[in-house]
């Protein structure tokens, strides 16, 4: 059986601290006291680093009792002076278990303690001892002078929180009906003055949630019921992260103060229901797209944060390559054609339409676009919203609005083959048209329009690019450099990156990223530019990877390589591309002598060492790196 790792044995190989400090520490330190409060104490590591390196010891998540949700009835399950003799905090119960924040969850001693005092099971949490004996003492004593609440007022106002509400500055959030409609006035009105009184703890919770999601730099909020708890989670750079945790009895109270906001039905809790509000904190107007699920546990909330500023960015900005920008720009100029963007759900193919809609904006055109909801709201371009109960699909609406005389049209997606062919003959008939695709690279675009029956000659002659993208997450400043693998070696050889230097960024993680080591996102593009040679082999109806060989030989370079352009340069990792896009072993090339596949950019057949089909104008590159066992590898690459 394996022994669990000790903290300073964690702290030491993660380089936080040293042999030696750990002995001064050791000779000065007052008897029973515990290392990892004396680390924090001499500040010898950050908080963000002792937490990390405690939770892998001892095997339990930390919790920040800050940021927690507690009921008085739990606290009356254990004395304050059990508490605070422990340094154990109840937080939460779960059919016959109490959470139980503590100091050192692993004393065996003093979570038999406390099962004997509460008389349930225990599920301990780890906590910081200052935070915990912090959040005990204005607990119960808040819970000591809270007045006797009679049975008409149980509920919601008798659930105590803590200072989540406090951490979190709302003074300045505002909310805005986002239409005219004298209800919808009204609502935000009675809103706006209920959160001012503070009337009901669900008033100031929403707003509380909200607040906090946005200065994490949220894009999406969760209100998740559950039986014993309802669970607020958002979606930061891609990933769910809790925020934190409402009692059950305020759950119905907040999703009807959402509801209010985005103007929706509270009466109905039995069908999926959407809406829409705006919202304000300094300087910084989000339009918040609200949508309702009924659930076995209530209804959930799922609330999408939309920053309009994010499109009104350069397109290097975005994770263009300054040849890209500079062709995307040269294209988006031309008076008519048609660039579609690829991509799944969720890789920021709206917010690349959208910063090319900001760019060809002009008094002396006309801009239309079409959607299914119209995402981000532009005041100098006409939007329409489909509505296909009404008759208004993304067909007829394009047929519409081609008789309003636009100069760009942009299409949200292109769906079914009537979309797809009005879309195309507009863009061949003096109108720039954008939309977007869901396909998994650029060259699958066309073999996608000819499952949708557009003939190749009509793509050939209509197309003008299509981009291809995906999002990672973006390195924090404070990652940190390693010396090279020779997987990574391998890779930026493999993707034409002759210099890759002997250094690499690593995540390392601070309070700025939540301990996560990236912060924010940057977009991989693949750009397949339909020049004449990519023309003539979609008219022939040639394979896809053929049409990609001759789109590589004119210079395109995959998702992947440019991924790997942005780990050169230190705005990502390898493992963030490995993840997001994987590293394809296709190629169009194949070995003479055994048939293989030969990756691309090799020069030598990995299976017999037979040499890769020459006739290309590439360079050779031969590299040396090290190996694992310590030994070296000699690798020939095609540049």
């Amino acid at each position: 059986m394996a022994l669990k790792p000790r903290l300073g044995d964690v702290l030491k190989a993660k380089k936080s601290v040293t042999e030696a400090d750990l002995l001064r520490l050791m000779e000065t330190a007052p008897p029973r006291s515990r290392l990892g409060d004396l680390i924090l104490d001499r500040g010898l590591v950050s908080k963000e680093e002792l937490v990390l390196a405690l939770q892998e010891v001892i095997g339990c998540s930390y919790l920040d009792a800050r940021f927690v949700t507690v009921e008085p009835a739990v606290l009356k399950m254990l004395p304050k002076t059990t508490a605070l003799r422990f340094c154990s905090l109840p937080i939460a119960q779960t059919d016959r278990t109490l959470v139980v924040l503590m100091a050192d969850p692993q004393d065996l001693r003093v979570v038999d303690e406390l099962r004997f005092v509460s008389g349930m099971a225990i599920s301990p949490r780890l906590g910081l001892r200052t935070e915990i004996l912090s959040a005990i003492e204005r607990c119960y004593d808040e819970a000591d002078h809270r007045p006797e609440a009679s049975e008409a007022q149980a509920g919601a106002t008798q659930r105590l929180t803590l200072p989540f509400i406090d951490q979190n500055d709302t003074q300045d959030i505002q909310f805005f009906a986002a239409n005219n409609g004298e209800r919808a006035k009204a609502a935000m009105e009675e809103f706006a003055a209920e959160l001012r009184n503070e009337t009901t703890p669900a008033v100031k919770l929403a707003s509380t949630i909200l607040a906090a999601a946005i200065m994490k730099k949220a894009s999406d909020l969760h209100i998740e019921p559950h039986d014993d708890a309802t669970l607020v989670r958002m979606r930061v750079d891609g990933f769910l992260r809790d925020l934190t945790i409402v009692p059950s009895t305020l759950q119905q109270a907040l999703v009807s103060r959402l509801k209010i906001l985005a103007n929706m039905d509270i009466a109905e809790r039995r069908t999926p229901q959407d809406g829409r509000f705006l919202v304000q904190t300094g300087q910084r107007r989000l339009d918040v797209r609200v949508s309702s699920l009924p659930t076995h546990d209530g209804e959930k909330i799922v609330m999408r944060l939309l920053d309009p500023s994010a499109t009104r960015v350069d397109f290097t900005d975005l994770g263009f390559s300054e040849a890209n920008a500079k062709v995307f720009r040269s294209i988006l100029t031309q008076p008519q054609g048609m660039i579609l963007v690829t991509g799944p759900t969720g890789s920021g193919k709206s917010t690349t339409l959208y910063s090319a809609l900001n760019m060809v904006t002009s008094p002396s055109l006309n801009i239309i676009t079409v959607e299914d909801p119209v995402e981000y709201k532009i005041r100098e371009i006409n939007q329409v919203q489909i509505n296909p109960k009404a008759g208004l699909t993304f067909a007829n609406t394009l047929r519409a609005i081609l008789r309003q005389d636009p100069n760009v049209i942009m299409v949200g997606e292109i769906r079914d083959p009537e979309t797809a062919e009005i879309a195309l003959q507009a863009a061949q008939t003096g109108h720039l048209v954008l939309s977007s695709l869901h396909t998994n690279d650029s060259v699958s675009a066309v073999t996608r329009l000819i499952d949708l029956k557009i003939p190749g000659f009509l793509i050939a002659s209509s197309v003008s690019a299509v981009i291809a993208q995906r999002l990672v997450r973006k390195l924090c400043f404070c990652r940190s450099e390693a010396p090279i693998r020779p997987e990574y070696a391998a890779r930026m050889a493999a993707a034409g990156i002759a210099d890759c230097g002997d250094r690499m960024y690593v995540p390392a993680g601070c309070s700025a990223c939540d301990n996560t080591g990236y912060k924010g996102r940057v977009a991989l593009y693949e750009m397949l530019v339909m020049n004449e040679q990519v023309r003539n082999a979609v008219r022939q109806g040639l394979p896809d990877k053929e049409v990609c060989l001759i789109a590589r030989h004119q210079g395109m370079r995959l998702l992947h390589e440019d991924g790997l352009m942005k780990v050169r340069m230190g705005q990502t990792t390898i493992e963030e591309i490995a993840r997001v896009v994987g590293f394809s072993e296709e190629t169009a090339f194949r070995c003479a002598n055994c048939s293989k596949p030969l990756p691309i950019g090799f020069r030598f057949c990995a299976e017999c060492g037979a040499p890769a089909p020459q006739g290309t104008d590439r360079t050779q590159l031969s590299m040396t790196t090290s190996a694992p066992s310590g030994g070296t590898i000699q690798a020939k690459y095609l540049v």
